[in-house]
């Protein structure tokens, strides 16, 4: 693998000029994450796709899958568009993953002028690793593959990977307005988190090393200041709504909030089941 693409879902619903706006946005939050963990990259956009060039692939993968705005990254390999070098390129690589009786699908997709179809892509190619898996009894599945193989191919290249690894998605952090989140427990920090998500510049309210801290291993430059939502406001211009991680459970508390902007409660809908599994899955992961 030489290459990772990041993919994006909501940022490419928006016109032409918003959408180049979120990207590059989207760009430095990734390269902010992997400099953060000390990981040297090259990252351009192509076509509404971006890809991270860097010697350390694997590191960076569940770097990637913890910024917001990326849908899924997939490593990939790098190979030429030509039919017969990419057939050849896809055969070999191919052999690193099919075993024995395992069954296989190719699926392909193409953007640019070229001599082919997506599916004369999936024939050449699928009856390329075919050949060059034989002596492993290896089969064509094209509904429940064991393996399959993506190609994508956009000009002169072609980049060929194995999985979709989900990634947060939503939009790109800072994209949105800045709100102050009140941080105190690991709900207030999945309040915080679903706002972040939105794109919202999230200001943190809460103490540094208690439950905000969480927040950074998505967003390491985030900023926590001590105190409550009322002291970052007097601290902190242009922010327009503030973060609560209260329930339905805690209607007292909502009923006492007395704020001169607007209140949010990102959990107000969600059961408390709900509310643990989600901390499991985004904060304690």
């Amino acid at each position: 693998m030489d290459v990772i693409l990041v993919r994006y879902a909501e940022v490419g619903l928006k016109s032409p000029g918003v959408r180049r706006y979120f990207e590059n946005i989207l760009i430095d939050n990734i390269l902010n994450n992997l400099a953060h963990h000390q990981i040297e990259a090259l990252v351009d956009c192509e076509q509404g796709r971006i890809h991270v060039t860097t010697d350390k692939i694997e590191a960076a993968i569940p770097v990637l899958t913890k910024v917001f705005g990326v849908a899924s990254v997939s490593p990939a390999y790098t190979c030429s568009s030509d039919m017969a070098e990419m057939c050849q390129a896809v055969a070999e690589f191919s052999r690193d993953y099919m075993s024995e009786g395992m069954s296989f699908a190719v699926k392909a997709r193409r953007e640019g002028n070229h001599p082919y179809s997506s599916m004369d892509v999936g024939r050449e190619v699928g009856s390329a690793i075919f050949i060059a898996n034989e002596d492993r009894n290896v089969k064509v599945n094209l509904s429940k593959p064991d393996m399959t193989f993506y190609v994508e191919i956009r000009g002169k290249s072609a980049r060929v990977f194995t999985e979709y690894i989900p990634g947060p998605g939503g939009l790109p952090f800072g994209s949105q307005g800045k709100v102050v989140a009140f941080v105190e427990t690991e709900k207030d920090a999945l309040a915080a988190w679903f706002m972040m998500k939105r794109g919202c510049r999230a200001v943190i309210a809460g103490r540094e090393d208690g439950a905000a801290r969480l927040l950074r291993e998505w967003v390491p430059n985030l900023k926590i200041m001590d105190g409550s939502i009322k002291d970052v406001l007097y601290k902190e211009n242009k922010i327009l709504a503030a973060v609560y991680g209260y329930t339905l459970r805690d209607i007292d508390k909502i009923k006492s909030v007395s704020l001169s902007l607007p209140a949010f409660y990102p959990l107000s809908g969600m059961s408390d089941e709900e509310v643990d599994s989600w901390i499991l899955k985004v904060l304690n992961s």
